[in-house]
């Protein structure tokens, strides 16, 4: 399996941030317009780009479609998207917009007949947000922690057709403190399916660390604050995971 590097932008109030552990009182802007960012980072190399509607997942609803779509309409490679997405008409409205692939987490755990339903219908295009603290999944943004655990919910939504997860420990996110690679390694084996890494990535280290398992499923990481403070390049990360093969 190959191992894809996902630069994340966050948006909120049309701008690109980022947050410390999910903390919507610790933000950093990182610049004014998300787009010339998703440009720079395909122009860097990028073969996806991650985008996250803050707004959207704080409300519940998409917030900033409108520039997500934009986004989507104006680089030449595939976009994936979460945050406040909670139907099936948001779904299809983003997928017909050029997104690649929508990302759904509160839904996952609230409406389990939903998350079957779109899985079966959009297979592929659908990935799972496991956004976890100490295993156990949050919700509405990360500000609800429930007492479900990831590994548990992701069997059973495999069982519905789920190929793709997103794992992000809420306690790393945004703090440059190495992703949990055991917990990340562990979902992709129990489900024998694709996951992606996600909060901590901090060095080039890290990288090569995740990349190491991706025999066992582990297809990617989605790098955020460790790109915007120069810890690393793009190009760098890209060269280190090429020569890994």
């Amino acid at each position: 399996m190959s191992f894809i590097i996902y630069p994340a932008i966050d948006i909120r109030a049309g701008k690109c941030v980022r947050l410390f552990q999910g903390d919507y009182a610790q933000e950093t802007v990182y610049a004014d317009s998300p787009l010339d960012m998703a440009k720079r980072w395909v122009e860097q190399g990028a073969a996806w780009v991650h985008l996250v509607d803050l707004d959207g997942a704080k409300e519940g609803q998409p917030a900033n479609a409108g520039l997500i779509k934009e986004i989507a309409g104006s680089i030449p490679v595939p976009v994936q998207v979460g945050g406040g997405i909670r139907t099936e008409e948001q779904i299809a409205d983003y997928l017909e917009a050029g997104v690649a692939r929508v990302i759904i987490g509160t839904a996952a755990i609230e409406d389990e007949s939903f998350t079957s339903s779109v899985l079966k219908q959009y297979g592929e295009k659908i990935a799972i947000g496991l956004d976890c603290r100490n295993g156990m999944v949050a919700t509405r943004g990360w500000l609800t922690t429930t007492d479900v655990k990831a590994t548990e919910l992701a069997k059973r939504l495999v069982a519905y057709g789920a190929q793709t997860f997103i794992y992000t420990d809420i306690a790393r996110d945004g703090t440059l403190t190495g992703p949990n690679v055991q917990e990340i390694s562990d979902l992709a084996l129990a489900t024998g399916k694709s996951v992606i890494a996600s909060g901590g990535v901090s060095s080039l280290d890290d990288l090569l660390e995740l990349s190491a398992h991706a025999a066992n499923g582990v297809s990617g990481a989605i790098v955020g604050k460790a790109l915007y403070t120069e810890a690393f390049t793009l190009q760098e990360a890209l060269g280190r995971i090429g020569e890994r093969g």
